[in-house]
């Protein structure tokens, strides 16, 4: 999956939130009245390639409503695409809901990925038992610690820190590319391979040290 450039307010480029085109974006500050040259907080910017606008007041995207924030990687699974998609609509008014959403998403995912999905930490260190690569341990354990503290009041404020709550999406596409994703592509080029040839490496395996 490509890297994901959310709309960031005065930034040249990033991926549109209509199209979804890593596009130039061209930005209007509006003023206050038609002969004023004094800024309001109200602006309205230009996607180059589909050209439909957006607007934002005080820095932040208003129209349109969805968050400017990573869309479902194409793998995930059905099971858990509500909880993230409901997450992306919520979160540029709450972060700490968004949060809260996705740790939900996160513990259906470990279910899919073949744990029990009731205790998150004790699934997280079933799967680092079974070789589970130390990113993808660090990502899920982002995920758990972010979003207990959306469920139960911790150390970290995400209504202040809603950057903290924006890489809660970005980890979960992580997962799904590592755990879901990269054994599915190894899978089908395997395969494509001639069927003398697996029958080959079948018996070879089958066979007694």
């Amino acid at each position: 999956m490509s890297k994901y450039y959310p709309p960031i307010f005065e930034e040249e480029q990033f991926h549109c939130i209509y199209c979804g085109v890593y596009a130039k974006q061209k930005g209007n500050v509006l003023t206050f009245g038609y002969h004023s040259s004094r800024p309001s907080p109200i602006s309205f910017c230009v996607c180059e390639h589909c050209k439909k606008i957006s607007y934002w007041y005080d820095r932040k995207m208003i129209v349109p409503s969805d968050s400017p924030v990573q869309p479902p990687h194409p793998d995930m699974p059905e099971e858990i695409i509500s909880e993230y998609n409901e997450a992306r609509a919520i979160f540029g008014r709450s972060p700490r809901a968004s949060a809260a959403l996705l740790r939900l998403a996160v513990q259906k995912l470990v279910a899919i990925l073949g744990e029990e999905g009731k205790n998150i930490n004790k699934d997280i260190q079933s799967l680092v038992s079974k070789g589970l690569p130390l990113q993808v341990q660090q990502a899920l354990d982002f995920c758990r610690v972010v979003g207990n503290n959306a469920v139960h009041p911790g150390e970290i404020n995400l209504n202040d820190s809603p950057d903290i709550a924006q890489h809660l999406f970005n980890m979960i596409n992580y997962i799904v590319e590592d755990r879901i994703t990269r054994p599915k592509q190894i899978e089908q080029l395997f395969q494509s391979l001639p069927e003398g040839a697996k029958e080959a490496i079948a018996n070879r395996d089958s066979k007694k040290t």
